[in-house]
């Protein structure tokens, strides 16, 4: 498989099964658009997808009950579903299932360091050079709930890391722990956050920029930025 054409440049939005998958809903109730909208697992079921990213092989689906619940709607759509499905291997019983082209990425990327799904897609990203990738439902844990956390949110910071020094541009939702975009920004910098009056890092348009946060505050007030230091939907926080 080669790289997909329409796909360089493009503006993507990518969408998991966690919580703050609403700020996809909602973006798209305040005319947000992306050129392409990627799922993972059962979020076919209920968003309009153009590619599917299902790295389970559909027998976990078809032939086990080991995917728990997600196992009878995933049973459904799947025979019906007309967009690529990226998985492990085919299945006659899933038309448009196709092989994810592991090799290429690995061989482009040099890296083999993908131990989820959400990664293989941000992967994907990476090797099809888009333009912006935005994630929502993409949590892995929560503030509410001490004990639990989902595996893989290491893997997938990686990943966007070497998006990010690629230069594309990555937002998250801001109900995400995803690189800490959840935590106040006056919180985020280490050390500078116990100070009186913290230090915060800003993104404008492609630059980022750090002050204190009374100098941000009095900019926002007299109307210098429109900068805001808390993120909000719809727009996801841009890193």
């Amino acid at each position: 498989m080669e790289p997909i054409k329409e796909l360089e440049g493009a503006h993507v939005a990518l969408i998991g099964l966690g919580t703050s998958q609403i700020d996809y809903v909602i973006g798209r109730e305040n005319s947000v658009e992306w050129d392409e909208t990627w799922g993972c697992g059962s979020s076919a079921a209920v968003f309009q997808l153009d590619r599917l990213f299902m790295m389970d092989p559909a027998s976990r689906f078809f032939d086990t009950e080991d995917a728990g619940k997600q196992t009878d709607v995933m049973r459904k759509i799947l025979p019906e579903l007309q967009i690529p499905i990226y998985s492990c291997e085919l299945d006659d019983r899933v038309p448009s299932i196709v092989e994810y082209p592991v090799n290429e990425v690995v061989a482009a990327t040099r890296c083999a360091y993908m131990n989820n799904t959400v990664a293989y897609a941000v992967a994907f990203a990476y090797w099809n050079n888009v333009k912006q990738i935005d994630l929502f439902g993409i949590d892995f844990s929560y503030k509410g709930n001490l004990h639990f956390a989902e595996a893989g949110r290491a893997c997938v910071e990686f990943w966007l890391s070497k998006c990010i020094e690629k230069e594309i541009k990555v937002g998250v939702s801001p109900r995400s722990s995803l690189l800490d975009s959840d935590v106040p920004m006056e919180d985020r910098l280490y050390g500078y956050h116990r100070l009186d009056d913290p230090k915060i890092a800003i993104p404008d348009k492609d630059e980022w920029f750090v002050c204190n946060k009374s100098e941000m505050d009095q900019m926002i007030e007299t109307g210098k930025t429109t900068i805001q230091t808390i993120p909000r939907p719809p727009e996801p926080f841009k890193g």
